[in-house]
């Protein structure tokens, strides 16, 4: 409970202050915005459950609900490699074409790109459950903390090559795009840098980019902690059940505390957000 309140709390924060403060109504920040919104999301159906079973003493789950937390964790794995993808796109822009970033990033164009994130999202997960929720089941142990998708699998008694064809075929479409875009961007970013003569454009650009990249490393980091605890047949069901919550602890508490205390704009803003609102009530 204190866990899932400080990632309340913090996440929570981050959106008040873009939201209520316009002069960060800019790309960069509209695209920060959506990553609090889909960390609340995966903790939320993490925390949510976990806190159920553990007040009522209980370690069941009904279909229903267990379709509902499976499903709104993937939403949350893959919707944070697709928004830290486009940050680093807007990055990019930003720092290597900084004459043409204005007049390409604009708000239609950027509107385009959050809708795109979520649409992406919802059908690749959508298809991803409809592969196996038509399947016949025979079973109804889960081994693991929270329900996900190798679960659902699990719990089937028929052939499921199909979907687990497709869901190896996302991830490694997911991991190659966002990989790949990551380590282009920074590359260009990194050149561009070098031959910037102004210090200050240059640390500027390299506090922004390092705060964005720390994230994306704690994400990757948690999430290969994840697969690996389910391939490894040599760890301990305990071990296994710490390192596949991790990616829904972590990344969802660290991020709204790096951006408020990295990212000086936002960070320059949260107390007026408070003395804002003690000051209205």
């Amino acid at each position: 409970m204190l866990c899932y309140g400080i990632i309340l709390f913090c996440n929570l924060v981050i959106l008040l202050t873009i939201a209520m403060e316009k002069r960060l109504h800019k790309p960069m920040y509209l695209l920060v915005f959506n990553l609090p919104i889909n960390d609340l999301m995966g903790a939320t159906a993490l925390f949510l459950q976990l806190m159920k079973e553990i007040l009522l003493d209980s370690r069941s789950i009904s279909y229903p609900s267990c379709i509902s937390q499976a499903f709104f964790i993937h939403m949350y794995a893959a919707g944070s490699l697709l928004i830290l993808t486009a940050m680093a796109y807007d990055r990019y822009l930003a720092i290597c074409c900084p004459l043409r970033y204005r007049a390409i990033m604009t708000n239609a164009y950027l509107l385009k790109i959050i809708i795109l994130i979520w649409i992406l999202n919802t059908t690749m997960i959508v298809v991803l459950f409809v592969m196996v929720l038509w399947l016949p089941r025979c079973r109804s142990l889960i081994s693991n903390t929270y329900c996900d998708n190798p679960s659902l699998v699990r719990l089937v008694c028929a052939d499921t090559s199909s979907s687990n064809i497709y869901g190896l075929f996302i991830t490694f479409f997911m991991q190659a795009v966002s990989v790949s875009a990551f380590i282009y961007t920074y590359l260009q970013i990194l050149f561009t840098c070098l031959n910037n003569k102004q210090s200050d454009a240059k640390s500027k650009a390299i506090q922004t980019c390092g705060t964005h990249l720390v994230s994306f490393i704690i994400l990757e980091v948690t999430g290969v902690l994840a697969i690996v605890s389910y391939r490894i047949e040599r760890f301990s069901p305990q071990v296994k059940k710490i390192l596949s919550v991790f990616v829904l602890i972590f990344p969802p508490t660290l991020n709204p505390i790096i951006y408020g205390l990295r990212t000086k704009e936002i960070r320059s803003k949260i107390p007026l957000i408070f003395s804002r609102k003690v000051t209205h009530f």
